[in-house]
């Protein structure tokens, strides 16, 4: 889905007019016009409030133009109701929920991941201690675990 065609489902999920939702981002009813012909598209600054104020993230508003995984656990973050928040309740598009959470880290060691991955995420015909390998080796090149 297209920035454009995001932007105007946005709108109407909200019941707004291009008016009121021009009043809410404290833009013109003719920038929401050009944002949903596709003739514009909001400077970064105004994506941050549109993404604050329709609680969707930047990656969503802009089409999902990137393959977004939690840089903790590699789990797909595919849809905005498992991307993490800050304390502010900001996205955070680096982390899943479960793995970052009010703006700290769920899991303080790699090790400790590792347990629960183990001892609860299908490892086919490995052995713990091969499902333990296997899952370090995918975690290691992971942006959390690089530090």
């Amino acid at each position: 889905m297209e920035t454009k065609d995001v932007l105007k489902k946005i709108r109407i999920e909200n019941s707004l007019t291009q008016e009121e939702m021009a009043e809410r981002l404290a833009v013109t009813r003719q920038a929401v016009s050009r944002w949903e012909n596709g003739d514009a598209t909001p400077n970064i600054e105004t994506l941050k409030q549109i993404s604050t104020a329709f609680d969707v993230s930047i990656n969503t508003l802009l089409g999902s133009p990137r393959k977004l995984f939690c840089q903790c656990c590699g789990m797909p973050l595919e849809e905005d109701g498992v991307i993490s928040r800050e304390v502010d309740n900001s996205f955070n598009e680096d982390y899943c929920k479960w793995c970052y959470a009010d703006g700290q880290f769920v899991y303080k060691s790699m090790d400790e991941l590792l347990d629960f991955l183990v001892e609860h995420m299908p490892a086919g015909n490995f052995t713990p201690e091969e499902a333990r390998k296997y899952f370090s080796g995918q975690l290691s090149g992971l942006k959390h675990w690089k530090q």
